[in-house]
């Protein structure tokens, strides 16, 4: 009798509630969105409400490194939970792979004719798709034009793309750079840069039929940025350092204050308006971006739902909108120069755009070209922990602390012991 009466409590209770599986947004014409960046509170206030007056956005904005803190316990228990949510990159395959997300597969299946593959791959799992973009994020590699002249002979993009056609063509280059510049010159930063480009060359995930595996690409990685730290290929700046950014800036000295010119850096679509064009204003037009070694991604952020949400409908004509819309779509990457996944309107517009920092270069239609050759179904939930143990490992392979068996060694040894892989 007493755990009758318990019951009916705890029901009660929860019906005056609301429920523990619904969202506080009762109201259809209401939506309550969370990100980690202002990007989509932009997107939503110039571009979704203008088209959608009657809907009122309730919106909250955390950092990024604190936004899963905040995000899991609510779509766990229900409690105050968002309808709609940005999710990083870095962490939008461990909420794919949760079960706590709202099938989107109809605003897919409506628009796939028109939508770049690679996002939706990121954003689908067992064959259901869980978290759109309005973006891709393709990588290239960016040069200075001046040093490309100096010891290149050129500052073509089509010709200082075949220096850097494959990861064995752009190590001679390296070389050739420090032969050249009698030093002064080193091919990148910071040996990091190869890091997104060597995930890219991978032919499996980290995690396959449930068990660890480290590709053979991520052992070649380990390689050559030895051999880029060892033959001072780099400039042994950590990336996003005083030292990376100052390179950019060709501000940058070594620890006898001898200046190192930086020839080139690996950087996604965002690299270009966030990184370089933020932090090296003065070097405006010296700059050129290339395909490079091969095709990769970087960053990028997706929207999703919670699948408990009391407004569906609102929920998912919001990403729909924002993912897939034409109109909007066009109009943001015309204002932004962000390269939008909507293919039809990239087709329409990459011809139009013409960047005075890379000296009138069409960045937009490069990356539209490289955006069809980027893998998207390497990601899985476990990357971010398993990474932050393969770069600690690298780190003191890089310094000389392991020798690389060791490392490997120690790197599978930890991952087992984190995640029982």
């Amino acid at each position: 009798m007493k755990k009758l009466v318990l019951c009916l409590c705890v029901a009660l209770l929860i019906a005056a509630m609301g429920g523990c599986s619904k969202s506080e947004s009762a109201d259809p014409n209401k939506l309550v969105v969370w990100s980690f960046t202002d990007e989509i509170g932009t997107l939503v206030d110039s571009y979704y409400k203008p088209a959608h007056p009657n809907m009122t956005i309730e919106y909250s904005l955390t950092p990024t490194e604190q936004f899963p803190n905040k995000l899991d316990p609510v779509l766990a228990s229900g409690q105050g939970a968002p309808d709609v949510f940005g999710l990083e990159d870095a962490f939008v395959r461990k909420y794919v792979e949760s079960g706590l997300l709202l099938d989107i597969t109809d605003i897919y299946e409506a628009n796939k004719s028109k939508i770049l593959q690679y996002p939706v791959d990121v954003g689908s799992y067992n064959g259901k798709v869980y978290g759109m973009s309005w973006q891709a994020t393709p990588g290239a590699v960016f040069y200075r034009r001046s040093l490309a002249q100096k010891y290149l002979g050129t500052d073509d993009p089509a010709v200082i793309q075949t220096y850097f056609k494959d990861l064995p063509t752009f190590l001679t280059t390296a070389e050739e750079l420090k032969a050249k510049s009698n030093g002064a010159c080193v091919a990148v930063s910071a040996f990091q840069d190869l890091l997104m480009p060597y995930k890219a060359a991978r032919e499996k995930p980290w995690v396959v039929d449930g068990k660890f595996y480290m590709d053979p690409a991520m052992e070649s990685y380990l390689d050559t940025v030895k051999l880029l730290h060892d033959k001072g290929y780099e400039a042994r700046a950590q990336q996003w350092s005083e030292g990376w950014f100052a390179g950019m800036q060709g501000k940058l000295t070594d620890e006898r204050n001898v200046p190192v010119e930086v020839f080139s850096y690996f950087l996604p679509t965002w690299g270009l308006h966030y990184v370089l064009k933020t932090n090296a204003p003065d070097t405006s037009g010296d700059w050129a971006m290339i395909p490079g070694p091969m095709p990769y991604r970087w960053g990028g952020t997706w929207l999703a739902a919670w699948k408990n949400t009391k407004n569906p409908e609102g929920a998912k004509e919001l990403i729909r909108y924002l993912t897939t819309d034409d109109t909007f779509l066009e109009a943001y990457a015309k204002s932004s120069g962000d390269l939008v996944g909507n293919t039809v309107v990239v087709d329409k517009i990459k011809g139009d755009f013409s960047e005075p920092f890379l000296g009138g270069q069409n960045h937009y239609a490069v990356f539209a070209e490289l955006a069809k050759d980027v893998n998207g179904k390497l990601t899985q939930g476990t990357d971010q922990a398993i990474e932050a143990l393969f770069l600690e490992a690298t780190n003191a392979y890089v310094n000389g602390e392991k020798t690389k068996d060791q490392v490997i060694a120690d790197f599978k040894a930890q991952v087992n012991a984190q995640l029982g892989l």
